[in-house]
C-alpha cells in the first residue's frame, strides 16, 4: 500500500468516526442531482459538505451557511468534523479536494471557503465529476458577527444554492412581525432580532419591493398609516388620523409606488389606494355598502389583487382588477354561514394564494391556485393563521399555537417540514421581506 493510499484511508477512518451513523450507513454509490439545471425540488435533495474554514470567524461562517442550506429544504448537509481543512484535501504536487473521500460519504458537492481581505473566496466542487464547478469572491460589510456581516454570509448561502439548483436561496431575507405592543425584525434563520421604532399600537407590517421600507398601520383612537425607513429608523406619516376611522392592512404595490389599504368607519370598510410618496388624494377601489373589505394583496404583476370581503354575509376571498372591477369570489367551495376565510397572501410567482380558514373553531392554513382549484390543507396541529410567502414561493411563515403559545413557524409547502422561528410568546402578523442586499 502506498503512502498516499494509507493517508487517504486514515482520513476516511477518522471521518467515519465522527460522521453520524445514518450517514455512514448510506450506500457508497453516489446518487445526486445532475448540476445542469435539471432539478425537481419536490423530490430531490443534494448531498453537500461544507469544508471547515480557517480564520477568526470561520466556524461561525460554516455554521451559518450549513444552517441556511438545511433550512432551504433543498440540501442534505453531511456533517464532518476536522480541525484541519488540509486533512480533507488531496495530497501531491497540486493540492485539491480529496474527491474519492467525499464520494465515499455520498456527497454530490463540496463547498470550500477561504477568508480573504474583503470577505470570502468560495469554490464549489462537483464530487462525481472531480472538478470545480464555480468560483467567486463575496464581500462582507460590517464587523464580524454584525447584522450586515451576517446578511453577507446569508447571501453566500443563497448563491451556493443558485449554483447547485438554479434557484437563488432565501437566507438573505428578514421577517417583520408584531409581539405585544412592538414591531420586530428577525433574520430568516431566527437570529439577530431587533425592535423597530414604531408608533404605539403598530400592526400589519408590509415590506416594499426593495426591502428598505415597511408600511404599517396603528390601532386605537388615532389610527394612521406610517412608512418607516428600516436602515435609519426614520418614519413619515402617510394617512390619518381621521376621526371615527380605522386604517388597517396597508401593503405596497409590486412597483413600490403605491399603498393599498383598508379604511374602516361606521359603514363597514373599503379598499383605497394612495401614492407611497403621499400628497395625493386616496382613491376608493371597492364599494362595500356596509360590509367589510380588507386585507388586500396584489398579484406579482400588479394588475389584480386578492382581498377579504363579507359582502355575502361571511368572510370569503375575492380576486379583482387593480381598479376594483370584475371582483369574483375565489373561495367558492363548501359554502356555509360559518365560513371565515381571511389573511390572503399571493405567492411571488403568481401561482398560489395562501390564507387562513376557520375550521372547528380553529384557524388553519390552506392554499388555492390563483386560477381556482380544490384548496389544500397545510396545517392541522394547533391554531395556525396569518401566512406570508417567502420570495421563493415555497416557504411560508405563519402564526401557530402548536407549542401552547403564539409563535412564528416556517413551513416548506413541498415537503411539509416545519421549523420554529421565534422563541418569545405572542408573535403574530409576520411579513417576509424580499431578498436583501447588505
Amino acid at each position: 500500500m502506498t503512502r498516499l493510499h494509507r493517508a487517504a484511508l486514515l482520513v476516511v477512518n477518522v471521518l467515519a468516526a465522527v460522521v453520524p451513523a445514518t450517514v455512514r450507513a448510506q450506500d457508497t454509490t453516489v446518487k445526486w442531482v445532475p448540476l445542469n439545471g435539471v432539478y425537481d425540488p419536490r423530490r430531490d435533495k443534494v448531498s453537500i459538505v461544507i469544508m471547515p474554514i480557517n480564520g477568526a470567524f470561520g466556524d461561525s461562517v460554516r455554521r451559518i451557511i450549513s444552517r441556511d442550506l438545511d433550512n432551504s429544504d433543498r440540501f442534505t448537509v453531511i456533517a464532518i468534523d476536522s480541525a484541519d481543512p488540509n486533512a480533507l484535501k488531496a495530497q501531491g504536487a497540486v493540492a485539491g479536494i480529496n474527491y474519492p473521500l467525499f464520494a465515499h460519504l455520498s456527497a454530490a458537492v463540496v463547498v470550500q471557503i477561504t477568508p480573504v481581505a474583503t470577505g470570502l473566496h468560495v469554490a464549489l466542487h462537483d464530487v462525481p465529476g472531480a472538478k470545480v464547478l464555480n468560483v467567486n469572491e463575496f464581500a462582507l460589510s460590517g464587523a464580524g458577527l454584525s447584522r450586515d456581516w451576517r446578511l453577507g454570509v446569508h447571501r453566500v448561502s443563497d448563491e451556493i444554492e443558485r449554483w447547485v439548483t438554479g434557484a437563488r436561496g432565501i437566507a438573505a431575507t428578514r421577517i417583520a412581525y408584531v409581539r405585544g405592543t412592538s414591531m420586530r425584525i428577525i433574520d430568516s434563520d431566527g437570529a439577530d432580532e431587533i425592535t423597530v421604532p414604531t408608533d404605539e399600537g403598530s400592526v400589519s407590517p408590509a415590506w416594499n419591493p426593495a426591502g428598505n421600507m415597511i408600511v404599517y398601520s396603528t390601532i386605537g383612537a388615532n389610527s394612521h398609516i406610517t412608512i418607516i425607513d428600516v436602515a435609519t429608523g426614520r418614519s413619515r406619516p402617510l394617512i390619518g388620523p381621521t376621526r371615527n376611522t380605522t386604517y388597517v392592512t396597508p401593503i405596497f404595490t409590486p412597483d413600490g409606488k403605491s399603498i393599498v389599504y383598508a379604511r374602516a368607519g361606521d359603514n363597514g370598510s373599503d379598499l383605497f389606494v394612495v401614492s407611497a410618496s403621499g400628497g395625493d388624494t386616496p382613491r376608493r377601489i371597492t364599494t362595500g355598502q356596509g360590509t367589510e373589505n380588507t386585507s388586500p394583496t396584489p398579484g406579482p404583476d400588479g394588475r389584480r389583487f386578492v382581498f377579504m370581503s363579507g359582502r355575502t354575509g361571511h368572510p370569503e376571498l375575492y380576486i379583482t382588477d387593480a381598479d376594483g372591477a370584475n371582483a369574483q369570489v375565489l373561495t367558492d367551495y363548501e359554502q356555509s354561514e360559518k365560513n371565515f376565510r381571511a389573511d390572503p397572501d399571493w405567492s411571488p410567482d403568481g401561482r398560489i394564494i395562501a390564507y387562513s380558514e376557520r375550521t372547528r373553531d380553529h384557524f388553519q392554513i390552506r392554499t388555492v391556485l390563483a386560477t381556482g382549484s380544490t384548496p389544500k390543507y397545510l396545517t392541522s396541529d394547533g391554531e395556525n393563521e396569518q401566512p406570508s410567502w417567502a420570495p421563493d414561493s415555497r416557504h411560508l411563515v405563519f402564526t401557530s399555537t402548536r407549542t401552547g403559545v403564539r409563535q412564528l413557524w416556517i413551513l416548506d409547502v413541498e415537503s411539509n417540514r416545519v421549523r420554529q422561528l421565534t422563541s418569545s410568546a405572542g408573535a403574530r402578523l409576520a411579513a417576509w421581506s424580499p431578498r436583501l442586499t447588505p
